[in-house]
């Protein structure tokens, strides 16, 4: 299970932080990815870590801007998004590299 928490609305240029909780599964073990949906949009992918996090990916619309990790032993993903636009509006989801299932997601909205 993959439960993701921390969207909210923020200002043009402000920051959150977003978690996904694991459980059910050996979450050490996997590569795992944030991806996005925004309103009347495909998903689109928005970065992956490797399974020991010393290996991280971005989507080219948000390289420098935001930050993944993983904290293996409280079996917990993170994004960290900083300098927000209002295109980076979205629903954002966790998951397993390769895996189609998704967690409900949590809402990110940025708008002044």
């Amino acid at each position: 299970q993959l439960v993701e928490s921390g969207g909210g609305m923020v200002q043009p240029g402000g920051s959150l932080r977003l978690s996904c909780a694991a459980s059910g599964f050996t979450f050490s073990s996997y590569r795992m990815n944030w991806l996005r949906q925004a309103p009347g949009k495909g998903p689109e992918w928005v970065s992956g870590i490797n399974s020991s996090g010393g290996i991280t990916n971005y989507a080219d619309s948000v390289k420098g801007r935001f930050t993944i990790s993983r904290d293996n032993a409280k079996k917990t993903l993170y994004l960290q998004m900083n300098s927000l636009k209002p295109e980076d509006t979205a629903r954002y989801y966790c998951a397993i590299a390769g895996d189609p299932r998704r967690g409900k997601g949590t809402l990110v909205t940025v708008s002044s």
